[in-house]
């Protein structure tokens, strides 16, 4: 039987939302052991003062093994 834990995180980027995506998932796979799915559960967009996207973040729910 295996035991699974979902933790949170929130990840961002200049690039896009899958970059930010991406970056997250490398970042937690670096921590966690096992990582095996996430949910990408809200997506948000920073502007700069002329209203051009200057950050796209993802929080998103890493889940993962946990160890015998």
């Amino acid at each position: 039987m295996s035991i699974s834990r979902i933790t949170e995180i929130k990840s961002s980027s200049t690039v896009s939302f899958d970059d930010a995506m991406k970056k997250g998932i490398a970042r937690a796979q670096k921590t966690l052991k096992n990582v095996k799915s996430a949910w990408i559960w809200n997506q948000e967009i920073l502007l700069d003062k002329k209203g051009k996207i200057s950050e796209y973040r993802v929080q998103m729910k890493i889940t993962f093994i946990l160890e015998e």
